[in-house]
């Protein structure tokens, strides 16, 4: 078994991918408001700041900033995951391996994630994040999606609200596997 390592840096800023199993599902735009109800929570017993986020159907990206002497976002994300697990009615195709580890068939058992270095790294992945939504083809202007912290960054005047309307691809470069 691959030994998978993760770098822990304390009150950090990462960007996450988090995949559904079934990569074909709309499960999380079907339950958004569990998920951010979920998110909602496990941010009330274990802080973190959520600098970008997008929800698409079948996975999400997000920009989170760990307070000082702490780097446990793997217990966030494992909350999160089983608190939307449990939220949801059973019936997912399950594999024999999840069975015998008691597991749900909604999540992919592990996550991606990436230390941001500095500025231009943090600015390059919350485009990445934002961008997302037209780079999968579910709308062709970013403030057409409705499960984006776009919306927040136009309100504080960080993006105009045609930002990347002509589809121009910010995140070029950019992606899961940086």
């Amino acid at each position: 078994m691959p030994y998978y390592r993760r770098y822990h840096l304390s009150g950090g800023c990462y960007f996450f991918t988090v995949n559904l199993a079934e990569r074909r599902k709309t499960l999380l735009v079907d339950a958004v408001d569990l998920l951010r109800s979920v998110v909602r929570t496990v941010r009330s017993r274990h802080p973190f700041e959520i600098d970008a986020m997008v929800i698409l159907p079948d996975h999400l990206h997000a920009v989170w900033t760990l307070p000082p002497n702490d780097s446990d976002f793997a217990t966030r994300w494992a909350l999160i995951k089983a608190g939307f697990s449990h939220g949801l009615p059973h019936g997912e195709s399950t594999s024999e391996s999840r069975r015998r580890r008691g597991e749900r068939g909604i999540w992919q058992r592990r996550f991606w994630e990436h230390a941001i270095r500095d500025e231009d790294d943090y600015r390059r992945h919350v485009d990445y994040v934002h961008f997302n939504p037209v780079k999968h083809g579910h709308v062709t202007r970013v403030v057409a999606w409705p499960y984006s912290s776009f919306h927040r960054f136009v309100g504080r005047g960080v993006y105009p609200m045609d930002w990347a309307g002509r589809g121009d691809d910010p995140g070029v470069g950019l992606g899961e596997r940086l």
